[in-house]
């Protein structure tokens, strides 16, 4: 062990009751007021049913990779667009850590996969290869897999699908897009909602 994981182990022993940011998580935003119930169901066939352990692979200490997620849009749903994000609500602050955040994902989507979440260009805040886009996260990058410090216990990554009743104004959002502009955007135009919920720990022993 190096000092630096020492250091890493103790820190996180000392934050340990920094956890469970779950009412700043984006579906609990004011856009969400009047659907507070999910009427979408996220599932990631790699992993199991949500609450799920995630796999080595999917995380920073493997290859970092984005779950396979899979849904079925409700029939009765008029969907013109879906977000789809990825927060850490057990990260010690005082609120959620943002793994990721794709927008103007199209209305037909059913499934995003590890590549389809590969950016195009390597260009910041730009396309994917699934043709959506991407908001920077903490490490201005497009995706960041689970890595909880080592020896704060188990962390819940949520990840979320939002289905909107009409396309985000891209135009509107200008060139620098964030979590909170979003948030702020869809107000009015949430129609649907579903999560999936990874779970990942990393102990002195691993």
């Amino acid at each position: 062990m190096s000092i630096w994981q020492y250091i890493e182990y103790y820190l996180s022993k000392l934050l340990y009751s920094l956890r469970a940011h779950d009412a700043g998580l984006f579906i609990k935003s004011p856009a969400f007021a009047a659907l507070p119930e999910p009427n979408i169901t996220l599932e990631c066939p790699q992993c199991g049913p949500s609450g799920s352990q995630m796999l080595v692979d999917l995380t920073q200490d493997g290859k970092d990779e984005f779950p396979h997620l899979t849904w079925t849009k409700p029939p009765q749903l008029d969907v013109k667009e879906y977000i789809l994000l990825c927060e850490d609500v057990d990260a010690p602050l005082p609120f959620p850590i943002a793994h990721c955040v794709f927008y103007a994902i199209p209305a037909e989507t059913t499934q995003v996969t590890h590549k389809d979440t590969q950016p195009v260009d390597g260009s910041v805040q730009g396309g994917l290869k699934a043709g959506f886009r991407w908001v920077p996260n903490i490490r201005k990058r497009h995706y960041l897999g689970p890595r909880p410090l080592v020896g704060h216990g188990p962390h819940r990554y949520i990840y979320q699908l939002v289905a909107l009743s009409e396309p985000l104004d891209l135009q509107s959002l200008g060139s620098q897009v964030t979590k909170t502009k979003i948030a702020e955007a869809i107000k009015g135009k949430v129609v649907g909602w579903g999560s999936w919920v990874g779970v990942y720990e990393r102990t002195w022993q691993s």
